[in-house]
């Protein structure tokens, strides 16, 4: 699935928060964003189409009701998803190489990746 960058923005906000958002609550915590304010609604009718994200149901706005999304897809999944959307899927062990290269792991997190080769 291809999602745009003004989604992806959306979707950074949505993941960050890990809960469903209104379009107001998007709006408020998308501090970063490229996007005008009066597209909101076009993203995230986009982005249902696209199944990138889903209704989580409703929140009482003042007198009226608006609806809540949440991502339909973690981080991690649509990452590894775009990898396999390409005709050259990298190799695994090479990808985590060149990922390893740019990024510093703590202890924690190389004692849980241990654990997980193990497994």
């Amino acid at each position: 699935m291809y999602l745009t960058k003004n989604e992806i923005e959306i979707m950074d906000v949505l993941w960050r928060e890990n809960r469903a958002l209104s379009r107001g609550e998007i709006l408020s915590l998308s501090t970063e964003k490229t996007w005008m304010d009066s597209s909101v609604h076009i993203l995230l009718n986009s982005m249902l189409k696209k199944g990138a994200i889903r209704e989580a149901g409703f929140v009482k706005c003042g007198k009226t009701c608006g609806r809540v999304y949440e991502a339909a897809f973690s981080c991690e999944e649509y990452h590894v998803g775009t990898l396999d959307s390409t005709k050259t899927v990298p190799e695994a062990v090479a990808l985590v190489k060149a990922y390893l290269a740019g990024h510093e792991l703590d202890a924690q997190q190389r004692t849980a990746i241990v654990r997980l080769l193990e497994e």
